[in-house]
């Protein structure tokens, strides 16, 4: 079996475990490239070697965490090649991921959120930046939502997240009047909860960054902003008030504790705080 057509047996069985559409894409990507680095070649021939000069070429451009994200793609796609006896050994058995330090994305201040709710100039502006500052939801999730998928009652939202797992969030008052201010602006009848501002459809990932960072130009913010340091920033102020980790595991969507503890970092404020407080 040649390597294009091991991809579609891959992907289906892939579809059907449950992996996410979003996962699924970039791991199209990743086969595509290694089909124009190697060759559509039978599965068989592929070696550990072959493999190894592959990942060294990419060292010339990629960072650590895609290199890293490229390693886990070619161990899942040929283990299942291996799994499902398509090849007599699995060539990416030993390939490891290379070592790379955690980086902790800055939270924004509360200042800072104040000045983009300040700044956000219309309905659409405004309940965006509140839904992501309140629920700390990723912007997949956001993307995905419909009108339907609010409860107005206990100010939740159930969202899709990794893995197509679902998990319930919450909102503010203040999110829900602003929600409620932008659906009554809109007159269309598309399901989506957020749509685009011309020829109303689904607004997509990319028209969602590029509005954030407009409201922080027009703002004069001068640090990166963007909708992941929105939910970081979440993350952070639930922590500095005194929510316990295991609570802010759940409110992201965390799998693992490890991922919440490098995620929600003390700020230098608290840590100042709580030096004074035990020292």
């Amino acid at each position: 079996m040649n390597l294009s057509s091991l991809w579609s047996a891959y992907e289906a069985d892939k579809r059907l475990e449950g992996y996410s559409s979003h996962t699924l894409r970039a791991y199209h990507l990743q086969s595509k490239l290694l089909i124009r680095h190697i060759g559509d070649v039978d599965v068989q021939t592929i070696t550990y070697e072959s493999l190894k000069g592959y990942l060294a070429e990419s060292t010339l451009h990629l960072k650590p965490a895609s290199i890293g994200h490229r390693v886990r793609f070619l161990k899942s796609f040929f283990r299942y090649a291996h799994d499902e006896g398509l090849t007599q050994h699995n060539p990416a058995a030993k390939l490891k991921e290379p070592k790379q330090g955690h980086r902790i994305p800055k939270a924004l201040s509360e200042d800072v959120i104040e000045e983009l709710r300040v700044a956000a100039s219309s309905p659409l502006e405004g309940a965006l930046v509140e839904i992501f500052y309140t629920t700390g939801c990723r912007i997949g999730e956001i993307v995905q939502l419909n009108r339907n998928s609010i409860d107005w009652e206990s100010r939740s939202i159930i969202v899709r997240g990794k893995g197509d797992k679902e998990r319930e969030v919450y909102f503010s008052t203040r999110c829900a009047i602003l929600l409620r201010r932008y659906l009554r602006s809109r007159r269309d009848s598309d399901i989506a909860l957020f749509v685009t501002e011309r020829a109303p459809r689904r607004m997509s990932i990319a028209q969602m960054r590029y509005i954030i960072k407009r409201i922080a130009k027009r703002a004069g913010i001068e640090v990166n902003v963007f909708p992941h340091c929105l939910r970081h920033s979440y993350a952070t102020h639930l922590l500095n008030n005194g929510a316990p980790l295991e609570v802010i595991q759940s409110f992201l969507g965390h799998a693992k504790m490890d991922t919440t503890r490098i995620y929600a970092q003390l700020s230098g404020e608290r840590r100042r705080e709580l030096y004074r407080k035990y020292f």
